[in-house]
């Protein structure tokens, strides 16, 4: 941390009167509440998380309240002090990135309250749990489905652009080099890599269309992300390149179900938002009740294509969309 994080947090935490942590763990028994703060609910993949957290926070007997920083590393760090400030059990966070996660671990550390990442990552710090997707093993995976269409159609010497998710984040290291691993061991090429800031429709649109005006070998565009879906599509038709250029995605929407069969999209790595939202709130109750935690616990994405979709429907409803979920 930087000296004027530093100095910040200590303002922040200079600004409430936290007494202890045996203190802290008294009103904790009390009150069993839970915290989820995420970086962006309006985002499809974190809103599905929150599924599985509430549905299994209720199960166990906790009150849940949801943070929303709508990707604001701000408004997420004054929402931190405001979970604390109401001593809550625990605090369960998707943050903004790895390296904001940082602040959010020392804030609850000083203030006696545990915490349980669930996706994205800290750069350090101290946390009770760490519920990821295998990032580079599901990237490398979708990369062998990219690379098994491309040499049944011949495309052999075309190249990849990625639009990516920001690089800082552990996460989207992960997802590049796994899939970079899957395109080295084919000999098929990366074109270009343009990184998301606004993570609009209008940013990916332009993103695409750039790399395809680009770059005339194009064959491929992959989407680290997958609610900006139409934006890709939109500049591929834009440019007339429907039947030259495929798209592939990282985690899922639900209109990929209808999108994959068709061959709109060649396929997506779909990691398990709800059953990582579940594993989360168990992770955070073990500790709570005294008993042994798995420090870090990766559960596998789900490399899905039109070959394998059908078989796999139950487990995408469920614990990659949050459908079927009582």
């Amino acid at each position: 941390m930087n000296t004027s994080k530093y100095i910040i947090v200590i303002l922040i935490l200079s600004m409430f009167n936290f007494s202890n942590a045996a203190e802290i763990k008294t009103n904790v028994k009390i009150k069993k509440k839970l915290v989820y703060l995420v970086s962006d609910i309006r985002i499809p993949f974190w809103n599905i998380m929150k599924k599985g957290i509430e549905n299994t926070s209720s199960t166990l007997g906790y009150e849940l309240e949801v943070y929303s920083a709508n990707n604001n590393a701000k408004k997420e760090l004054e929402l931190t002090v405001k979970a604390i400030k109401n001593r809550v059990a625990g605090i369960i966070v998707s943050p903004t990135n790895s390296s904001a996660c940082v602040t959010i671990l020392k804030l609850a550390k000083s203030a006696g309250i545990p915490v349980v990442i669930s996706d994205i990552g800290a750069d350090s710090g101290e946390y009770v749990s760490y519920i990821s997707s295998n990032n580079r093993d599901g990237a490398y995976k979708l990369g062998k489905v990219l690379v098994e269409k491309m040499n049944e159609l011949g495309w052999q010497d075309g190249t990849v652009g990625i639009v990516a998710i920001p690089q800082k984040r552990l996460n989207g290291q992960a997802r590049t080099a796994g899939f970079m691993q899957a395109l080295d061991e084919s000999g098929i090429k990366g074109a270009d890599i343009k990184q998301l800031v606004t993570w609009s429709e209008e940013e990916t649109y332009n993103h695409s269309k750039e790399m395809i005006s680009k770059y005339p070998n194009l064959r491929a565009i992959w989407l680290q992300t997958s609610n900006r879906y139409r934006g890709a599509l939109k500049a591929i038709k834009d440019t007339g390149k429907q039947n030259e250029i495929l798209l592939i995605s990282f985690d899922a929407e639900p209109i990929f179900l209808e999108l994959i069969p068709k061959g709109v999209l060649i396929g997506a790595a779909m990691q398990q938002p709800y059953l990582m939202g579940e594993e989360a709130t168990k992770s955070m109750h073990q500790y709570l009740n005294n008993k042994e935690v798995e420090k870090n616990l990766q559960l596998p994405i789900l490399a899905i294509s039109s070959k394998n979709i059908s078989k796999m429907l139950p487990v995408i409803n469920k614990n990659v969309l949050g459908i079927d979920v009582k």
